[in-house]
């Protein structure tokens, strides 16, 4: 299993704004690509004060690799992240991807 790890450091409050809708519209592809098997994102609380500025994050569970390549290629997916680099700007997202156990 892949989990996709996303960070996003929206470029103002207007922007941040947007974020939740986006949000939803990414968690509502879960099932809709094969091998996209679970969707959670939401507010950042920085419980520790580590990640100043990082507003939301999101993660995606993939069954396995090729399933992350389709999600990746996918047209809703691209629009939809076309829709968070605006939000966000260049650096504003970071994204880690991570091999863990079913």
């Amino acid at each position: 299993m892949i989990r996709h790890l996303v960070c996003l450091r929206p470029t103002d409050e207007e922007a941040a704004r947007a974020l939740p809708r986006i949000l939803a519209d990414l968690g509502a592809l879960t099932g809709e690509i094969e091998g996209f098997v679970a969707f959670a994102g939401g507010p950042n609380i920085d419980a520790e004060g580590l990640s100043p500025g990082i507003t939301h994050l999101f993660s995606c569970d993939f069954a396995d690799r090729a399933a992350l390549d389709r999600y990746a290629a996918d047209p809703r997916h691209r629009a939809l992240g076309a829709r968070l680099v605006e939000a966000c700007g260049p650096g504003g997202i970071t994204v880690y991807d991570m091999e863990i156990a079913p």
